[in-house]
């Protein structure tokens, strides 16, 4: 693959790993729905099924081991590639829910009986944009097509999220301090926050978080904004100062040492590490 120039996008019907592009998980952005059958998979060092009805998504350069299949899979398979699918991202803070929950969640069950149809057609879409090379306005068509797909499985995202979202809100203190933090953690960094949230006191939610997981409700919270800081710095299209903005820090320098703090560099030497 390396030796030719890369489609875009690439659609096909999947039986087993030897339809798939060599080397296609550090290429592509993979969406995959499973009509039959199942797949099998380790991701981020935890096992995940999927089974017909199902859709997975993976990120370029996930870590993935030991994928495997039934013999009776079927799948349809829709792969973008990476840089494609990165520049044409419509919104930022959508982006980086949807880029936390698929790590977190990389298989969906699909609640919305239409979210089948709108994958299917989604892809279609998408694929057949990219065959429609005589178009006058072919590069241009065909980025706004790649915008209109990904706020298409953002949707689909959202309904999972606040399927997840109805299911906390009836779970444990814990399970919804989680939930909380997912959907605050880019602004909220403080734990009297989410104790207000869940109307108990501070101490007795870092109490709660040290049971259930060994680390206190602040480490938790600055976990949750780690994986935000390097999502936003590793998007150069911003600056620090649009980042520190939008992650509500009343100042650059006080940013700077938060930055500091939680990565042990300062924004700038982070980003000079990514070159």
């Amino acid at each position: 693959m390396s030796k030719e120039k890369k489609s875009n996008v690439i659609l096909l019907e999947a039986t087993g790993k030897a339809d798939f592009p060599e080397d296609f998980i550090h290429e592509y952005h993979t969406h995959l729905f499973c009509h039959r059958g199942t797949a099998a998979f380790i991701f981020n060092n935890e096992p995940y099924k999927c089974k017909a009805g199902e859709f997975v998504f993976w990120f370029a350069d996930s870590r993935i081991a030991d994928l495997s299949f039934s013999k009776n899979f079927k799948a349809s398979v829709l792969l973008v590639e990476k840089e494609f699918l990165n520049d044409n991202i419509p919104d930022l803070s959508r982006s980086i829910d949807a880029t936390l929950h698929s790590n977190r969640y990389p298989v969906l069950h699909l609640h919305d009986k239409e979210d089948k149809h709108r994958i299917m057609l989604n892809f279609q879409l998408l694929y057949d944009k990219l065959k429609q090379t005589e178009h006058r306005f072919y590069d241009e068509v065909l980025k706004l097509q790649m915008r209109l797909f990904i706020l298409e499985m953002w949707h689909i995202f959202s309904n999972d999220f606040e399927h997840r979202k109805r299911t906390m809100q009836t779970g444990t203190l814990y399970a919804r301090f989680i939930h909380l933090l997912q959907e605050h953690s880019m602004r909220e960094r403080e734990v009297q926050f989410y104790a207000n949230q869940l109307n108990i006191t501070a101490k007795y939610l870092n109490s709660i978080c040290k049971q259930n997981s060994g680390v206190t409700a602040s480490e938790w919270i600055q976990r949750f904004a780690k994986e935000r800081l390097e999502l936003l710095l590793q998007n150069t299209q911003l600056n620090i100062t649009e980042i520190a903005n939008e992650m509500d820090f009343s100042s650059r320098s006080f940013f700077t040492r938060y930055v500091k703090k939680v990565l042990g560099v300062t924004p700038k030497e982070y980003r000079n590490r990514l070159k």
